[in-house]
């Protein structure tokens, strides 16, 4: 779908199969990659046929971050974002679709998933790692700030503010294991069984109601940025009142004794 070139998606049913497709190059960041990112996260802001996206990388790795070859050779420039015509494409504005669009973003890494490719994982509500995998924030390595395309928001939400700090200071690589032991990825299998753990998930998420599903992810990315208890209580009981006035709250009386529901 959608004639891409840098990126394959692949539908089936409530779920799409995104994959960066420049394996000759690691699935390296280009032009063209960022623009049909773009344009894919923009259509689904409002496409409630889909549910679930699953993100991966071709080849032996997820995505090694930004071309510096196609930057430095091609003369040609990175999509800048919003221009006087309108919304535009760039790497942030990637990012900032891939968390407000509805559907559950699932990434599967494996190999390497640097700069800005380990920024879409981060941006991804789920994680799982094959035993491969290596992620690390590149943009330190290369004379600039370890602070871009949303690092210093999600890293430390994810694994705290030490291991942040150390991984943005250093731009050294997080692998598998380290990354499933400070809650970064919330599984780690073999590269080969990527696949099967996605769809295993991809179950659980499409259980869940339609309205359920994306609520959960509105909920959760608004609470990260309030501060007050009491304000998140209150968000999540409107939340609830809408998922119920839409019909999609469907109470289960089996397996609790005495006909009484768990609050």
């Amino acid at each position: 779908m959608g004639g891409y070139t840098a990126i394959e998606v692949v539908r089936e049913g409530a779920v799409h199969w995104l994959t960066l497709n420049r394996p000759q190059r690691l699935n390296a960041i280009d032009g063209t990659m960022v623009r049909e990112l773009w344009d894919y996260f923009v259509s689904l802001q409002s496409d409630y046929s889909c549910r679930v996206v699953v993100m991966r990388g071709a080849g032996k790795g997820f995505c090694s971050g930004l071309d510096l070859a196609w930057f430095n050779e091609s003369g040609e420039r990175m999509p800048r974002g919003a221009t006087a015509e309108g919304p535009g494409p760039s790497l942030a504005e990637v990012i900032l679709k891939m968390r407000s669009c509805p559907q559950a973003i699932v990434s599967l890494v494996h190999g390497p998933a640097c700069g800005g490719g380990f920024n879409f994982a981060l941006a991804s509500d789920i994680r799982i790692a094959g035993r491969s995998a290596r992620m690390n924030v590149a943009f330190v390595k290369i004379g600039l700030s370890g602070c871009e395309l949303g690092t210093s928001y999600f890293l430390p939400r994810l694994v705290g503010m030490s291991v942040a700090a150390e991984l943005m200071m250093t731009g050294e690589f997080i692998h598998a294991d380290r990354a499933l032991a400070t809650g970064l990825v919330s599984k780690v299998v073999e590269d080969d069984e990527l696949e099967t753990a996605a769809r295993e998930l991809v179950g659980s998420l499409l259980a869940a109601s339609p309205m359920g599903l994306r609520k959960t992810k509105e909920v959760l990315t608004k609470a990260s940025e309030i501060e007050d208890l009491a304000a998140v209580i209150a968000l999540e009981e409107r939340t609830q009142m809408v998922c119920m006035e839409a019909g999609s709250f469907a109470p289960k009386m089996g397996g609790q004794k005495g006909g009484k529901t768990a609050a």
